[in-house]
């Protein structure tokens, strides 16, 4: 068994996106190959409508997927396609724009006005750009959980965890997508695929993560695995931790107890043309993307 290293430590950063939905960002519109294939991360999260309730008008997207959940408040999507529907608190979907899709997300918060949720873009591969475009919607009560003697909870909404399946299937990006809680004080490790990208999203309360590469400003633990690691300082509200090669991760929850956003996917290693809301391989795809935007043939007919 090995940690796996941690390549990189930050808090997420605030923006402005859509018609003035104010949140944060742990990144997106960077080095793609960093978390390849994952490309764009965000945590919508705020109590004051002034600040989300004007949501994200129709716009397009081609090239890739997009998975949003909600934790609080809903969320009214449509499409060019015809679909409708109402994400509410512990739902997801994933949409895969592929040849390319309208939409739109509008936000609500529940009664307090809170509304928080997260939204992940996987990018697609070449083979598959150009695929029809679709959604999977899933309800809280089809997500499965999974609870640890120690009070560790997990719900796998996507890949295989602790003898569960999520029930989001055919993603390209071949993912694993956990929401993980651990309470106060435990030390839990986690087995993962050795050679996946791998990040950890911490959005409540605080936790240290085993770092077995990077000696200074660390606190040092001899009893994991029988070796001397190194524990990162404690990781807060807004964190992401951006993992290197190992097949397993390690968490002391903090005071508070933590929740955290584990998520894994396989590289897809193709060059990487980004102009917003469309991701292709090259400028060419680009450029013939906007044509078709500006001509009004960019939604492909159903076949």
């Amino acid at each position: 068994m090995s940690l796996k290293p941690i390549l990189e430590a930050r808090n997420a950063q605030p923006h402005i996106e859509g018609a003035g939905v104010h949140l944060q960002r742990a990144f997106g519109f960077g080095d793609p190959s960093e978390l390849d294939p994952f490309l764009l991360f965000d945590d919508f999260r705020n109590d004051d409508p002034e600040k989300f309730a004007k949501g994200f008008p129709w716009h397009p997207h081609r090239g890739i997927e997009t998975i949003t959940y909600v934790l609080e408040g809903e969320v009214d999507h449509g499409d060019s396609l015809g679909n409708r529907g109402t994400l509410g608190a512990g739902d997801i979907q994933w949409m895969t724009a592929g040849s390319g899709i309208m939409h739109q997300e509008m936000p609500r918060g529940n009664a307090q006005d809170q509304m928080h949720g997260f939204q992940l873009w996987a990018n697609l591969p070449s083979s598959l750009k150009m695929t029809a475009p679709h959604y999977q919607d899933v309800k809280s009560p089809d997500i499965p959980e999974v609870i640890d003697d120690d009070g560790t909870k997990v719900r796998v909404i996507i890949g295989d965890f602790w003898g569960k399946r999520g029930p989001v299937d055919g993603i390209a990006a071949d993912p694993q997508y956990l929401d993980v809680t651990v309470p106060a004080g435990i030390k839990k490790t986690f087995r993962l695929d050795t050679y996946r990208r791998t990040f950890a999203y911490v959005f409540q309360g605080g936790a240290a993560f085993a770092d077995a590469s990077k000696p200074t400003g660390i606190l040092l633990e001899k009893d994991i695995g029988g070796e001397e690691v190194n524990i990162r300082d404690l990781s807060g509200n807004r964190t992401l931790i951006r993992f290197g090669t190992g097949d397993e991760i390690t968490v002391q929850a903090g005071e508070e107890g933590v929740r955290f956003l584990l998520v894994s996917g396989a590289p897809i290693q193709e060059p990487v043309a980004w102009h917003g809301p469309i991701v292709m391989n090259t400028r060419e795809e680009i450029q013939r993307a906007v044509q078709e935007l500006q001509n009004g043939t960019f939604i492909r007919p159903a076949h």
